[in-house]
């Protein structure tokens, strides 16, 4: 089976409070079905792209730079690493996900890995 990255892109503006509860329950209700089914693999949300430090490699020296590696209005706020037979199988766990967070999610396989 190949390891597939659901990644969650919320949108600009958080929900409402009453709406996250909401959003929340369906989230683990879908992580749940991802377990019962055998898909899952690990899950976890992200702290806001503001919180995010980038360390860079300049002249053999760690250089520190607070805030995300990327300047954009899109951010990953979460993701799922799943199995899946193949990429079909991956977009149909992606619509569930898609639909418990009401957010885009964008699915990507890992690379292979070489055996040598």
């Amino acid at each position: 089976m190949t390891q597939y990255m659901l990644s969650v892109h919320p949108g600009q503006e958080p929900p409402s409070a009453e709406r996250m509860t909401a959003i929340r329950a369906a989230v683990n209700e879908f992580n749940d079905e991802l377990r019962s089914s055998g898909a899952w693999v690990f899950a976890g949300g992200l702290e806001p792209a503001h919180t995010a430090t980038t360390v860079r490699i300049e002249n053999e020296q760690a250089v520190l730079t607070d805030g995300p590696f990327a300047e954009s209005k899109e951010h990953i706020g979460g993701f799922w690493i799943v199995e899946a037979p193949d990429l079909d199988a991956a977009l149909k766990l992606a619509d569930g996900g898609a639909r418990a967070c009401e957010s885009p999610v964008e699915v990507r396989p890992f690379q292979a890995v070489s055996e040598g």
